[in-house]
């Protein structure tokens, strides 16, 4: 950041001086991610019934938008926001507005999702029917779910049921976090995909664009996150090139 401003000042002030390139010996490094094991996924999802809840609703919305991340690979943000309206429960379509690169686009939802969002909704009209629209996702006060809520509780449950060392202070601690689940997603996308000997190349892009990814090389990294995946992808390609071969 240093560096680009410098260079910007500089058209005005030729007495600027630019940091040179590798004057830090640091590189960004994308945390790994933890892919979550089925087992594990449900032990979390039961594992919100543990909740203290006075109507229930606290367990019934976390642990839905926790599935649904897990099944359509959505953002924790881009779940959070979606509004009564960009659920379409008919069709089994939703309507992500708020990306992260500002684009919109369309997630269509497998029928077994389609029905679990149903089952949510008439039990959130059921429990709360005043609560304040338009957001799909409420919390027990009747308003919209906060990021920050949903971590919380999160964590907590994945300190009960084992996944993460429990703590002393009520804090998060450390350990598999919900974008992880997102990881998941895709890995678990790709894996198939190689594994029925589908052209992946061909097909990234269509993953890409239902992840909401501004490029398709930004996809390529979830080969790095399974071990099973990158060697997959390096047979493919050893295949590929003794096939051409002269």
């Amino acid at each position: 950041m240093i560096r680009r401003f410098a260079r910007w000042l500089s058209a005005a002030d030729p007495r600027t001086q630019v940091p040179p390139e590798g004057l830090f010996p640091f590189r960004y490094q994308r945390k790994r991610p933890h892919i979550y094991s089925d087992r594990e996924l449900k032990r979390i999802l039961r594992g919100f019934d543990r909740l203290r809840s006075v109507s229930g609703l606290r367990c019934l919305t976390c642990s839905t938008i926790i599935a649904l991340v897990a099944v359509t690979g959505t953002r924790i943000s881009e779940a959070l926001a979606l509004d009564r309206d960009d659920v379409d429960l008919e069709e089994g379509v939703l309507t992500i507005r708020r990306t992260k690169f500002g684009k919109s686009r369309l997630v269509p939802l497998h029928e077994t999702t389609r029905r679990a969002l149903v089952a949510y909704a008439e039990q959130r009209d059921r429990i709360a029917p005043n609560a304040a629209r338009p957001a799909f996702f409420i919390a027990e006060n009747g308003r919209r779910l906060t990021s920050w809520s949903l971590q919380y509780c999160f964590a907590r449950v994945c300190q009960l049921v084992g996944i993460r060392e429990p703590t002393s202070d009520h804090k998060h601690g450390r350990g598999p976090r919900i974008h992880d689940l997102r990881h998941r997603f895709a890995a678990n996308t790709l894996l198939n995909w190689y594994r029925s000997d589908i052209d992946v190349e061909r097909e990234l892009p269509k993953l890409s664009t239902y992840l909401g990814h501004a490029d398709p090389s930004h996809t390529y990294w979830y080969l790095e996150a399974r071990p099973e995946l990158l060697q997959l992808a390096t047979e493919r390609l050893m295949r590929r090139s003794g096939e051409l071969a002269p």
